[in-house]
């Protein structure tokens, strides 16, 4: 892997659930979170109001629970560049290295005209071969 993007995580108690650890919907929206974090540093536009990112998939696969408090860590990377698309890895670790969950999401750039996919930013399409596994 040449690079990951990686972003800290702060658990807010509003997270949890009944059993003291993270809700599995958070996980996603730390992932979420991550993404967006990812294109801000781009540096170049990755949305504007011709053309914009959708979600086309994404699996998430849970290995351990993320207990309350914890020092917690986002890692993106790019498993696959397409035409219109690309596909992130991402990864929860804790700050010792313990893996909570990992997975992927496929991101497609479409036309918000026509709702049809179109080539990937040229800015984005940088960035994420920085971040492409080989």
């Amino acid at each position: 892997m040449n690079d990951v993007f990686r972003m800290p995580i702060t658990l807010r108690w509003s997270d949890l659930d009944a059993f003291n650890h993270v809700n599995n919907a958070r996980y996603l929206t730390y992932i979420e979170q991550a993404r967006i974090e990812w294109l801000e540093t781009i540096g170049e536009p990755w949305v504007t109001e011709e053309y914009g990112p959708v979600l086309a998939q994404t699996l998430l696969n849970y290995k351990l629970p993320i207990e309350y408090p914890a020092s917690v860590f986002v890692e993106l990377f790019v498993t696959r560049l397409g035409t219109s698309s690309a596909t992130l890895g991402h990864r929860i670790i804790a700050a010792d290295g313990t893996l909570h969950c990992d997975g992927h999401a496929v991101v497609v750039w479409i036309d918000r005209g026509s709702g049809k996919p179109r080539s990937l930013p040229d800015g984005v399409r940088r960035a994420s071969e920085l971040l492409l596994k080989g």
